[in-house]
């Protein structure tokens, strides 16, 4: 989790690969008309975001049903948006990055519906996670590092098979 340009698609994909468990961008499971919003630089609302997490929370579901382990990404900017999302076994990592980097990265992206325009927007909404969410903060850095920190930070042994075991369950 973390506000656009954070980088969690990049400590997602790398994080999924490392531990053989299933990824999700969840930037792809938002509708049409929420990319067309952000696209033209419109922020989204609560209500617009509403769909997006429904979505977000039934591929997580989904995952927990097949007895599966899975990395999404997920900006889950609000403590209320996390506890839609919050499952036995589910935990959130949060990419912490200046806001001058995070700057730096959105106008450098292209490719991306997200317009750098609306970092304001996100860092405004954001509700860093507290302690009783025993969430693993993770400050930008070097993102095979971070990911080596999230491991080692979640108690996971790396496996390169479909998913891990039952004692690698946290």
């Amino acid at each position: 989790m973390g506000v656009s340009g954070a980088g969690k698609s990049t400590i997602a994909t790398r994080l999924s690969q490392r531990l053989g468990w299933d990824f999700e961008e969840g930037d792809n499971l938002h509708s049409a008309a929420a990319v067309a919003k952000m696209t033209a630089g419109r922020p989204l609302t609560d209500s617009d975001r509403e769909p997006w997490l429904r979505a977000i929370r039934a591929w997580i579901d989904a995952e927990l049903d097949r007895g599966r382990c899975g990395v999404i990404t997920c900006s889950a900017l609000k403590r209320r948006y996390r506890d839609q999302l919050r499952r036995p076994g589910v935990r959130f990592v949060y990419l912490q990055v200046p806001e001058q980097e995070l700057a730096r990265r959105l106008a450098q992206r292209s490719g991306h519906f997200m317009p750098a325009s609306l970092l304001g927007s996100q860092l405004a909404e954001l509700e860093p996670p507290t302690a009783d969410e025993q969430p693993v903060t993770v400050p930008a850095g070097d993102p095979d590092q971070d990911v080596e920190r999230i491991i080692a930070a979640l108690d996971l042994t790396p496996s390169y098979s479909t998913g891990p075991s039952s004692s690698e369950l946290k």
